[in-house]
């Protein structure tokens, strides 16, 4: 056994430091955190209830084992607060002394690694404790709020502490587009010169109608142009900055077309490979190793000329100058990666590194200046660049050579075409992931660590989608003068694209609305932000992590227990009344969106009201009376499609969840297909697949065949639990099925029992407070 044993995160980290450390050195992987916060004591300080997550108890007995049989131990985690906890855990669940040695390193490389090895540190609990404190805000304000809003809001899931100012974000933007009123006027611009062509534009060529610019091309017919006026000059492109985390997501997102889910992930991979520095971080350090292996590879690649090194200080308060701005371990390295995403994210990475230690590009420019001498109070300007060095341009970045004519002061030219095109205004435009992450960024809202994860939650629970459209046709106006003709036409351009756009549901709005006239305080940005900034004082050993939980929870939970007055929100909106029964016709949100209800609600009605979905291309917003009617006019459901040969009746039908085929006791969704229009064989192929997939089918409890294997289906919504590998489901008997589902429960408490927990002790806490309060009153 190994002298020397070091513990890490994940087991493609393990791999790859212990090639680096050598025999005397035994490197293990925790696989994430051992254990979960299950409560959150809000009346006794906050304090924390841990429980070993059941799925690591077969790694904590490794860890153990091998413990004892070590010599000395090596906390490994990564260098950020997460790791730091991690680490924590470590200590208490393996019962190592509080000296144990915590050693951190911005790279996985054998210099790195030694260097950590000869100067260990032991578990800072400053930053364990800010990471506690992040984590207990979100189990309080997350389970707190969530119950609320799922209670109050049709089709809400949850809300965060983070993720709703980021909602927030994109609703606001979607209100400032519909609010904007598009304007159009017609811009001008030619192409001038005979043997060498250049195009040039009219200054202040705004012209507000079609009428003044096919005038102002009138006055143009047969008009010399005169050079008026000639400027040259000399510029720079500045270098681009090393990457941190928020930078590269943004730019990952620009070039590569990356989430900020797949840029974390790939470069996840490349750190763990040895490939890169820690991915995690907002500095912009560059340690003098790497940048002296920058400055040999560019002489010797490229020339002395092309080398410029620079040093980088980070503008972020909270940023720490120890750690490194993301970057190659070896720069001589061309390729790396393990998949496609791994190698375009490290060709990104090198090549901007690189490009941060090179000398800036120079250019030469040049403006000419045409007056038209039919009309001298009209100037038409062209510009021109040309690369005179390439610079870092050589690596990073596009540039193209615009070359224009040699001309002099006074000399005529004549314009072969002059177009006069109608432009729209643009409405603001929506978020990306990547312009979303620098608003953050810009706000001081969420860290490094958590831009991907607020991306993935507010997409995943619905509120959040990423839009598909190429853009739609639309008709532009075009006057064109070519020798002395004047002519107009229509021709079309594609607008309003909103492919890879944030687009904010109905539901995302409906829960952002309800949050901001009731938790104004949660989506606050600067709130948002002073938590972070207090978070980063706990960090610092500035400010003590309970006083910080008290002034939060204190005016919060006063709010949790205030919500109990207020109403449900009521997504309905009444587009008028049927023509042929009088009853109402609503449009409303469910959890799959907005849908279409003839009739009241039963309790209120007696009877069921009639559900129809929204036409295609038309959301609640902007539905009209009499697309509702004729989607209403469509057969009428749950409408019968057959029979199968084993006597079960296939149902169609719609409700707030979705079309949905009622097959006996079955439930399937139809997807794709129309419940209007589908027809029996489609249905029963579903119903044939459906049943095709179950195993083993006790009643409330069934063993099914899914997409991602086999699991188990328990009583109640949600309670279901993916079958072990080493089990054969075929085999499995109810007593063994009901046996797992019980695990499941009890990996559910620890997973989500912050949830759970936390919210049963708090309205436990908010009872107690409501009872007293309505006894002083009394």
């Amino acid at each position: 056994m190994s002298k020397n044993l070091v513990i890490v995160e994940s087991p493609a980290k393990a791999k790859t430091i212990e090639k680096y450390l050598g025999k005397d050195f035994h490197v293990l992987a925790s696989v994430g955190h051992i254990r979960k916060d299950t409560k959150v004591d809000v009346e006794h300080d906050f304090a924390v209830t841990y429980e070993i997550d059941p799925g690591h108890t077969k790694v904590i007995s490794e860890l153990k084992k091998a413990a004892k049989a070590a010599d000395e131990i090596w906390l490994a985690t990564d260098e950020d607060r997460e790791g730091e906890s991690i680490s924590w855990h470590l200590i208490e669940v393996l019962k190592l002394p509080k000296t144990t040695h915590r050693i951190t390193f911005h790279e996985i490389t054998k210099p790195a690694l030694e260097a950590a090895i000869r100067t260990p540190r032991t578990v800072d609990m400053a930053m364990v404790s800010s990471q506690q404190a992040r984590q207990t805000l979100d189990m309080l304000v997350g389970f707190d709020l969530s119950g609320v809003v799922r209670r109050k809001v049709p089709g809400a899931i949850s809300a965060g502490r983070v993720q709703s100012p980021a909602l927030r974000l994109i609703v606001e933007k979607e209100r400032e587009i519909e609010k904007f009123g598009e304007k159009s006027t017609y811009k001008v611009s030619g192409i001038f010169g005979s043997d060498e062509t250049f195009d040039a534009t009219l200054e202040k060529s705004n012209l507000a109608s079609k009428e003044k610019a096919a005038a102002l091309l009138e006055s143009l017919k047969g008009s010399d142009f005169t050079v008026s006026a000639l400027d040259f000059s000399e510029g720079i492109k500045a270098n681009p900055v090393p990457f941190a985390t928020a930078a590269l997501q943004i730019e990952a997102n620009s070039r590569l077309g990356f989430s900020s889910q797949t840029t974390m992930r790939a470069a996840q991979g490349l750190y763990q490979a040895g490939h890169i520095t820690y991915h995690r971080t907002d500095s912009l350090n560059l340690s003098d190793q790497a940048l002296a292996a920058m400055a040999s590879y560019i002489k010797s690649t490229y020339g002395e000329e092309y080398l410029h090194t620079r040093h980088f200080k980070t503008k972020s308060a909270g940023a720490q100058e120890a750690h490194e701005a993301i970057r190659p371990t070896h720069i001589e390295v061309e390729s790396a990666g393990a998949n496609d995403f791994e190698r375009k994210l490290y060709n990104l990475i090198r090549s901007r590194t690189l490009a941060t230690q090179m000398a800036p590009a120079k250019v030469a420019k040049t403006t000419i200046s045409l007056t038209p001498d039919a009309n001298p109070n009209l100037n038409f300007v062209a510009k021109g660049e040309i690369i005179v060095f390439d610079g870092f341009l050589k690596v990073y970045g596009k540039s193209k050579d615009t070359e224009l004519p040699k001309l002099k002061k006074g000399d005529k030219v004549k314009a072969s075409k002059i177009v006069a095109r109608q432009t729209f205004s643009k409405a603001p435009a929506r978020y990306t992931e990547g312009s979303l992450v620098k608003k953050l960024e810009e706000l001081g809202i969420g860290r490094p660590s958590t831009y991907a994860s607020i991306m993935t939650a507010i997409q995943s629970r619905n509120y959040v989608k990423k839009g598909e459209d190429e853009g739609k046709p639309r008709d532009v106006i075009q006057i064109t003068l070519q020798g002395n003709n004047v002519k107009d036409e229509i021709v079309t351009e594609k607008s309003g694209a909103t492919k890879g756009k944030l687009i904010p549901t109905p539901i995302g709005e409906l829960v952002s609305d309800f949050l901001t006239d009731h938790f104004e305080q949660i989506v606050d940005y600067g709130f948002t932000a002073d938590i972070e900034e207090k978070l980063d004082k706990i960090a610092e050993k500035k400010l003590e992590r309970i006083k910080m939980l008290h002034d939060f929870y204190t005016p919060f939970s006063k709010l949790i227990d205030h919500s109990s007055f207020i109403e449900r929100y009521n997504s309905a909106r009444e587009l008028g009344k049927d023509p042929k029964t009088n009853k109402p016709i609503y449009v409303k949100i469910g959890k799959n969106g907005g849908f279409i209800q003839l009739g009241d609600n039963e309790k209120e009605s007696g009877e069921k009201p009639r559900f129809a979905p929204l036409p295609n291309n038309a959301d609640s917003k902007n539905i009209t009376f009499e697309q509702a009617l004729k989607q209403l006019a469509l057969p009428s459901l749950p409408r019968s499609l057959g029979k199968t040969t084993d006597g079960t009746e296939i149902i169609a039908a719609s409700g707030p969840f979705g079309p949905y085929l009622k097959a006996g006791k079955y439930n399937i969704p139809l997807g794709n297909n129309d419940p209007y229009t589908v027809d029996f064989n489609t249905a029963k192929s579903l119903y044939d697949k459906k049943v095709s997939s179950i195993i083993a089918d006790w009643g409330d409890i069934m063993i099914i065949n899914g997409a991602y294997g086999p699991y188990i289906k328990g009583p109640g919504r949600r309670n279901n639990i993916k079958i072990p590998k080493d089990q054969d489901p075929k085999k499995l008997t109810k007593e063994d099925a009901e046996k797992l589902l019980g695990k499941n429960s009890s990996a559910a408490k620890t997973s989500y029992t912050r949830k759970s927990t936390s919210v049963k002790k708090s309205t436990k806490t908010r009872k107690t407070t409501t009872k007293k309060t309505t006894k002083s009153k009394k």
